[in-house]
């Protein structure tokens, strides 16, 4: 099983200060609103990627899925960080002007090279931690709760049937096409798992350090 192997990564995001601190109240706001900005950067490109993911697609309903995913990453999450933009009395010419920090572009230049260079399986593996880690981390986080509203709205996000669902869908796909690879291949889906799903815990702890260029 995939998340198998990552479960010594998985591990330590679920005790990085970033996600503890969005349940006990300590984290600092400056860092949630660093990481918002950061992670709506992020979701430019994936959606963007997802859409080269519908193009590769082998079958139809991979083609449409892909495709809704693409749209709901650039206006649904887009919405929920809209919200918060505005509580924090950001303006669009505010977001126009941010750039992607370190390692969201390293996390978005590998999502983004994967999906232009790499078969279909592989793309697969690179893009499903995205989903399935922030699934795993939102139920997680549910169930502990948070005081602080604007993080309870994030963690519900995550913790939804709505997004349990599209998780599923794509959980669903990888294991459907898994089935059809070599040894090989199936190696090859791993290392990408493995590497984003390194890029979901930097991405976090570029969050709680709110680090961006040093130069």
């Amino acid at each position: 099983m995939l998340f198998d192997r990552i479960r010594p990564i998985y591990a330590k995001i679920l005790t990085h200060p970033f996600l503890t601190g969005l349940t006990d109240g300590t984290l600092d706001e400056a860092s949630f609103r660093f990481y918002v900005t950061q992670d709506s950067l992020y979701l430019k490109d994936f959606g963007r990627g997802l859409s080269i993911l519908a193009a590769k697609s082998p079958s139809d309903d991979a083609v449409i899925m892909f495709n809704d995913h693409a749209k709901t990453a650039i206006l649904v999450e887009r919405g929920l960080h809209d919200e918060f933009f505005k509580e924090w009395g950001f303006s669009s010419s505010d977001l126009e002007v941010a750039v992607q920090s370190p390692n969201t572009l390293l996390y978005t230049s590998y999502l983004l090279r994967v999906a232009y260079e790499r078969p279909f399986h592989e793309c697969l593996g690179a893009f499903l931690p995205c989903y399935w880690i922030y699934w795993e981390v939102g139920k997680e986080l549910q169930r502990k709760g948070s005081n602080v509203l604007i993080y309870q709205r994030w963690i519900d996000t995550y913790a939804s049937e709505d997004f349990s669902t599209v998780v599923k869908e794509v959980i669903a796909l990888t294991d459907q096409i898994g089935e059809q690879l070599t040894v090989g291949d199936q190696q090859r889906v791993a290392e990408h798992f493995v590497a984003t799903s390194r890029f979901e815990y930097l991405f976090w702890d570029m969050g709680y350090h709110c680090s961006g260029w040093t130069i």
